[in-house]
């Protein structure tokens, strides 16, 4: 079931989200609304703060970006053996950072309409449950670092936005609060405050 993502402004969001085992109520069922959420809003990862779950997941989707991208882009923003990932994150732990740094452009589909540039590690290693409950350690680089480590700072109740530099932060105020306030257009549903 498509699920309206929460705008920024809420709660949630800014919340530090709790860990769930493998009995957690209809989990199987958030996650597929999950993927079906963030494929009605082409988007690229999801948290399930951002649906109005507080417990540590996401889904990540670096896949369709690769797919969509020509070979130098591919060769620009995804390591050689990189082809993507579409990968449900459980309980998600990052144990190790790389110490190379590169800035891109980020969103957020719970910050509609608005991309600034943010510094993310190059490479992150990462401990977590898959949708099976499986326990995993993965590296990731390049574009499905960041999108991992988006969706991560979600569950620690962190939106990219917290990372802009002050003016920057001064200069967004303005659409950030007419987000919160409903007064934007997505292309896809959201529950505003």
């Amino acid at each position: 079931m498509k699920l309206p993502i929460l705008a920024y402004g809420h709660r949630i969001l800014k919340q530090k989200c709790e860990s769930i085992d493998r009995k957690y109520p209809n989990l199987e069922q958030i996650i597929r609304d999950m993927w079906e959420t963030v494929q009605n809003a082409n988007g690229c990862g999801l948290a399930a703060s951002q649906i109005g779950q507080a417990i540590r997941l996401f889904v990540v989707d670096s896949k369709t970006t690769y797919e969509n991208l020509e070979e130098v882009g591919r060769q620009t923003f995804f390591d050689e053996n990189d082809k993507g990932i579409r990968e449900t994150f459980i309980n998600a732990n990052v144990i190790e950072r790389s110490c190379g740094f590169w800035e891109d452009d980020e969103g957020c589909l719970s910050i509609p309409n608005l991309s600034q540039k943010v510094k993310r590690n190059w490479t992150v290693t990462i401990e977590y449950y898959n949708q099976d409950f499986e326990k995993q350690t993965q590296t990731f680089s390049g574009t499905t670092a960041r999108m991992i480590q988006h969706e991560y700072d979600h569950t620690e109740g962190i939106l990219y936005v917290d990372y802009l530099k002050p003016l920057t932060k001064q200069l967004v105020a303005p659409k950030l609060k007419k987000i919160a306030k409903g007064q934007i257009k997505a292309s896809y549903p959201m529950k505003f405050i």
